[in-house]
């Protein structure tokens, strides 16, 4: 089960969400129809357990000012990203306790902007219908937008981990790690901000890797990113902005992934029994790989 400050769900925002959404459906993706929030950004979701995969667009620009946390615009911090490139614009930790780790949060250096509560309506598989409550703790990055994170707890999670919505053709069942593009110079001080959180990281190639309660982040310098998951696009490197840019996902049954990405029309390349899609743009700008991991 995925603990505090575990990776949650990094958020993939992009100019056509119908598009994106049918080609994760297309790759087995059990996606949620497209949802709504009241700051303008829509939304749909493959659910796994204790996390999810989402991806988000703009659906009604002039209501991105609306339900402030504090000092931060959730929906205007997407729509001012996506007005530069598609891409991971802000990135969900898990939280038990949203107040209590936005707490821990400050004293490890982080600025929290302010707090969110809102809900959903729902209908479960037996027809019933229920709202959703989430609270939001808002930690916006001052001097790298793009790696801003928020603390999400989930105070009904019998209506967002349903069996059934978690059930994937794909077998894909969460997150194995997040790859953070960093430039050289940006490294000393992101390391000591991911330590405030995780403590001390160790050393990969070309960079650093912090073990969270639900996978691994890692940052990464442009040639060791691209040697493990090939070129990046200039929207990416142009900007020169540390960003997340690779999603790791678990799988369990390598033949129903690889049948399903066979039945899409993406490309993919295999290495051993990693599945690494190679077309980054076509999600925005976010490599998406596929490890083997048994499910619990």
């Amino acid at each position: 089960m995925n603990a505090s400050f575990g990776i949650d769900h990094p958020l993939i925002a992009v100019n056509d969400i119908h598009a994106l959404r049918d080609r994760l459906i297309s790759m087995g993706f059990n996606m949620t129809p497209i949802g709504m929030h009241p700051w303008g950004t829509s939304t749909s979701l493959a659910m796994f357990q204790g996390c999810l995969l989402e991806i988000m667009g703009i659906y009604d620009a002039t209501l991105i000012d609306e339900v402030p946390a504090g000092d931060f615009y959730f929906g205007r911090h997407v729509y001012e990203y996506l007005q530069q490139r598609e891409g991971v614009a802000l990135s969900a930790l898990h939280s038990t306790d949203s107040i209590k780790d936005a707490a821990f949060a400050e004293k490890a250096g982080l600025h929290v902007a302010g707090h969110l509560e809102f809900g959903r309506d729902v209908t479960l598989p037996d027809g019933r219908e229920d709202r959703t409550k989430t609270s939001l703790a808002l930690l916006p990055n001052r001097t790298y937008p793009r790696l801003s994170l928020f603390l999400c707890q989930q105070h009904r999670p019998e209506l967002i981990y349903v069996p059934s919505w978690m059930e994937h053709p794909n077998s894909v069942h969460g997150y194995a790690g997040a790859t953070v593009l960093t430039e050289q110079d940006d490294m000393t001080p992101l390391t000591a901000q991911f330590s405030g959180l995780y403590g001390e990281p160790h050393s990969v190639d070309g960079g650093v890797a912090f073990e969270t309660a639900n996978g691994r982040v890692q940052l990464l310098t442009r040639s060791a990113v691209e040697a493990l998951y090939g070129p990046l696009s200039t929207h990416v490197t142009s900007d020169r902005e540390p960003a997340i840019v690779a999603l790791d996902l678990k799988y369990s049954n390598s033949k129903d992934l690889e049948t399903c990405l066979r039945a899409s029309d993406v490309e993919y390349t295999k290495n051993g029994r990693e599945f690494l899609l190679s077309e980054a743009q076509l999600f925005g700008n976010t490599f998406l790989n596929f490890v083997p991991v048994k499910e619990l």
